[in-house]
């Protein structure tokens, strides 16, 4: 029987990276419970339509500070386990071990290996060409789908095909995350965001979608530019890369010898091509699931566990075909998911945040504190502070869904009030909802994403920031645009 180490895993995150993240969180963690005592404690009434919770507006009121110890605020991560939310949670844990299980199996199994050469094989010549269509694919399914959290698991392949194209794991990530994320920020149809707000909002179902789409190309050009910058940049000088020592694992295992190209034909066995066909048919079968069952509300709850499942079938008989024993498998099953298990603290961690301020109380003071500030200021302030105040929720909710129920019904009055369009509203609470989803570190699928990798949040960040930058002006001057030329219908 192979024994299988934990070094012998590509992609795991190190001691340092996960101390520095959660040290991060940590303080979210402790910002958020001292919050619950500075904000008096409050509440919206809500009203069930249509299966789901909306508030109304002009209801909040002032209630009496509930009692939440200083204690609870350190057991939160495990307390989101067995919360009223916890099948949320539990669902993405059950995910991230499951894919970190099966990749182990196929990574052992030499499927890994095998499919890379394949794809390198493939485009060693069109490289760049590779990059706008990946980037292209990502944020059209994000941008038109809505499928975000189902297609992040593809960064695993993404990334070792980026080494074996002679760049690095944060060209991986530009090829795979930034383009879902800014797809997801830069929505055209995504029934998550734009259809829910604009259904909330009374407007026309994907209105407004024109100055959407010149938005959308124009973010697509600028994610092209970034990661094709860095990749040629990597390319002529691999040590410039910030990750270059956290690649080396990879680097090894996935570049072939200088001058030489990956023999694909003599090097894959028959065991490991029917294991190759048989991983990529059930990933392929999960994506059309969670793709068809998008915008089916009783099915869409189900696409995520159903996944999770295709996922597990494609690992464990990608190992038999390859074969691997039953004893084989679950050894490396069992390896992957110990060398994940930083990244599942992690996403606990986070979801935490949420969990604090609930208990305190005062999510809804902090929306109602925003919504009277909003009141006072002029169209173009108003617009900005919508986009601020979808920034400041992010920290706490995750979801785009969620916030558009429980944001929508309030902005959609205020913007009539204040003379932005509802429109407008709608899309200053994209942008606050979709970019930042990339930067704060209480967003549970950018840490899913990240444990997929050797990239640590603090390198992600010093990455990005000047992009991020980039984007807030872009975002602000459409913005500006949208109030000034009464972008609706109305």
């Amino acid at each position: 029987m192979k024994e299988i180490k934990k070094d012998d895993l590509s992609m795991k995150i190190g001691g340092k990276a996960f101390i520095f993240s959660a040290s991060i969180i940590l303080v979210l963690m402790i910002f958020s419970g001292l919050l619950t005592r500075i904000l008096p404690a409050g509440l919206y009434d809500r009203i069930v339509s249509e299966g789901r919770t909306l508030v109304v507006d002009g209801s909040y009121r002032e209630i009496a500070r509930p009692l939440y110890p200083i204690w609870r605020w350190f057991t939160a991560p495990v307390e989101i386990l067995f919360g009223p939310d916890s099948l949320t949670p539990i669902v993405l844990l059950i995910f991230i071990s499951v894919v970190g299980g099966s990749i182990a199996v196929l990574e052992n199994s030499g499927v890994m290996k095998a499919l890379i050469d394949f794809l390198v094989t493939r485009f060693a010549k069109r490289k760049y060409t590779l990059i706008v269509v990946m980037i292209a694919f990502f944020m059209f399914i994000t941008g038109f789908v809505g499928i975000y959290e189902g297609m992040i698991p593809m960064i695993i392949f993404v990334i070792p095909v980026a080494i074996a194209l002679g760049w690095d794991s944060l060209t991986g990530l530009g090829i795979s995350l930034l383009p879902l994320a800014f797809g997801f920020s830069a929505s055209v149809t995504n029934p998550f965001t734009i259809a829910v707000a604009q259904k909330i909002a009374d407007l026309p179902l994907f209105s407004g979608a024109f100055l959407r789409i010149i938005f959308f190309l124009v973010i697509f050009a600028l994610v092209c530019f970034f990661v094709i910058r860095h990749a040629r940049k990597v390319e002529k000088n691999p040590e410039s890369s910030i990750c270059y020592r956290e690649d080396e694992i990879l680097r090894k295992k996935m570049l072939p010898a200088a001058g030489q190209q990956p023999d694909v034909k003599n090097s894959i066995t028959k065991g490991q091509w029917r294991a190759l066909v048989w991983f990529t048919s059930w990933i392929v079968a999960a994506i059309l699931l969670v793709v068809s069952t998008a915008r089916i509300p009783g099915l869409s709850d189900l696409a995520f566990p159903l996944m999770t499942v295709f996922f597990l079938i494609g690992g464990m008989g990608g190992g038999f075909f390859s074969g691997f024993n039953i004893a084989e498998i679950a050894r490396a099953f069992a390896k992957g998911v110990l060398g994940f298990l930083p990244g599942i603290v992690l996403v606990m961690m986070a979801y935490s945040v949420k969990h604090i301020i609930t208990e305190g109380m005062i999510m809804d003071t902090i929306l109602y504190r925003a919504s009277e500030i909003i009141r006072q200021t002029s169209s173009v302030a108003a617009a900005f502070m919508v986009y601020a105040t979808t920034l400041v929720l992010e920290f706490f909710i995750g979801s785009a869904s969620a916030k558009a129920f429980l944001m929508m019904p309030i902005l959609t009055p205020l913007a009539d009030l204040v003379g932005i369009t509802r429109q407008t509203a709608i899309m200053a609470f994209n942008f606050g909802d979709g970019f930042s989803n990339m930067i704060f570190p209480t967003n549970a699928l950018l840490l899913i994403a990240l444990s997929f990798t050797v990239i640590s949040y603090p390198k992600w960040i010093r990455w990005t920031w000047k992009l991020q930058l980039v984007i807030l002006v872009i975002t602000s001057i459409f913005l500006v645009i949208a109030v000034k030329t009464g972008y609706g219908p109305f």
